[in-house]
């Protein structure tokens, strides 16, 4: 990704790649979901059924430039998330929309985001 730094720390599930799903594809158990919750940095659970985190920033370019650098990631994965952004911020919600609930691959996706650094 061209002109966007990554940061040097990455979790286990960063190292990781996302993999096809399907309706066939598990819904993760909560005992799950919160395991792989306590690898990644600063997000949320929603109803065991998103994961979502928001950045702050002091402009509106950032937070652009920090959704070029997401949506480029998201198309090397092939997993795409939500993306809300605007003047000073960005707010990313994930989850697996074939099973409506979250998979592993919402959480690689997720510590891969939290790899790049705005």
């Amino acid at each position: 990704m061209a002109g966007y730094n990554v940061k040097k720390k990455m979790t286990d599930l960063s190292k990781n790649n996302c993999e096809a799903c399907n309706n066939l594809t598990p819904k993760l158990s909560f005992s799950k979901i919160k395991e792989l919750l306590s690898q990644l940095q600063g997000w949320n659970v929603v109803e065991e059924y998103h994961l979502q985190k928001r950045w702050k920033f002091q402009n509106f370019a950032k937070p652009l430039e920090f959704v070029t650098a997401i949506s480029e990631l998201s198309e090397k994965e092939g997993h795409h998330p939500n993306i809300n952004f605007g003047w000073g911020y960005v707010e990313i919600t994930i989850w697996t929309h074939a099973i409506n609930g979250l998979s592993k691959n919402d959480f690689i996706l997720a510590a891969k985001i939290d790899t790049l650094s705005f």
